[in-house]
């Protein structure tokens, strides 16, 4: 989906992306890692905090939407799908913890064809030595 959709008066707007994913503006400030007045007092809606955050979100959305078929799957992806080689956790998870860099490197990578990034095993090593 174009990034226009979800903007309103030149600020993504909570409402427009809620619309867009079928869910509340709670959800998406949740989701986004933001408080609930984040999105809806107006002048938090327009503090470089939110605006970046909903950004975030939506721009990893968008980047995976092609492989899911529509947004309200990469929307889904987004929330729930663990990532290879981040212990489990979502890009949702990583967006609320400042790593959203990650994800789309991560993103990218495997668009790439590295299907996870390399992380040393550690091996069991028995009592036998084997």
């Amino acid at each position: 989906m174009a990034l226009a959709q979800y903007v309103d008066s030149g600020l993504f707007a909570p409402r427009k992306i809620a619309d867009a994913f079928r869910t509340t503006r709670e959800e998406i400030a949740r989701t986004a890692g933001l408080g609930k007045d984040a999105i809806q007092r107006k002048d938090r809606i327009r503090s470089v905090k939110t605006q970046r955050r909903l950004r975030q979100m939506i721009e990893i959305v968008n980047k995976v939407e092609p492989r899911f078929g529509s947004g309200l799957m990469a929307y889904a992806w987004y929330r729930c799908e663990p990532l290879s080689g981040f212990s489990g956790q979502t890009a949702m998870q990583l967006v609320r913890d400042g790593r959203s860099d990650e994800v789309l490197d991560h993103i990218d990578a495997v668009d790439a064809g590295i299907h996870a990034w390399f992380r040393p095993m550690r091996m069991k090593v028995s009592s036998a030595g084997c």
